[in-house]
């Protein structure tokens, strides 16, 4: 990882899975509002969903997200996580993280760019034209 980026693997339990997975959550500041979640499969792929910095960041607290990607404090036999439930047409996954080590991610992106201060490192001028550019 660069020094604009943050990169850190953690143990997650699978709701009802009696083994832990191995996910990544990565956050670059050259894309500040985003937060990459990847989950690694059985065959060694990494599945990644793309999810906004201050949802991760509220989850800590309480519940944040809605539609496709909600999140959650909770404290599950003992232990304290975020409940992390992501749907999609194929079906849908609850995933449990400890809450410190999340929050330890977050506050690693938090000294990269501070919530508020996202707006600061990117050009939106330049995304928008990139995104129009093949519009008639």
């Amino acid at each position: 990882m660069t020094t604009d980026s943050v990169q850190q693997d953690m143990f997650t339990v699978l709701h009802g899975q009696p083994a832990p997975v191995v996910t990544r959550w990565t956050y670059s500041a050259r894309d500040p509002f985003a937060v990459v979640l990847a989950v690694r499969t059985r065959s060694d792929r990494w599945v990644e969903w793309m999810v906004a910095r201050d949802l991760v960041a509220e989850s800590l607290d309480g519940p944040s997200g809605y539609g496709h990607v909600r999140m959650s404090p909770q404290i599950v036999q003992g232990y304290d996580i975020v409940e992390i439930e992501i749907a999609s047409h194929d079906g849908r996954a609850i995933l449990e993280v400890d809450r410190d080590l999340l929050r330890s991610f977050v506050d690693a992106t938090l000294e990269l760019v501070p919530l508020g201060a996202e707006s600061d490192r990117m050009d939106i001028d330049s995304e928008i034209a990139k995104l129009t550019q093949g519009c008639p």
